[in-house]
């Protein structure tokens, strides 16, 4: 394995673990977000997302979400 790849490696091994105690976290938080949600969000704040705008985005759709699936219920 060349240094190039075992850094790559090395990279991606950190960042799994990254997000594995992010959903750790997540979870004690009863945040309701899973990895794949996490590592998305992850990735838009290290594009320079604003992470309480974000978050507030996450609680409108789900409150719409809610919204709509009384509609569908009614």
């Amino acid at each position: 394995m060349s240094s190039a790849a075992a850094w790559d490696e090395a990279r991606l091994q950190n960042a799994r673990e990254t997000i594995d105690s992010l959903h750790d976290l997540s979870q004690l938080l009863q945040t309701g977000l899973d990895k794949n949600t996490l590592s998305i969000c992850v990735g838009m704040i290290e594009q320079g997302a604003n992470p309480d705008t974000l978050a507030a985005v996450i609680k409108e759709l789900r409150r719409e979400n809610e919204i709509l699936k009384a509609q569908r219920s009614e």
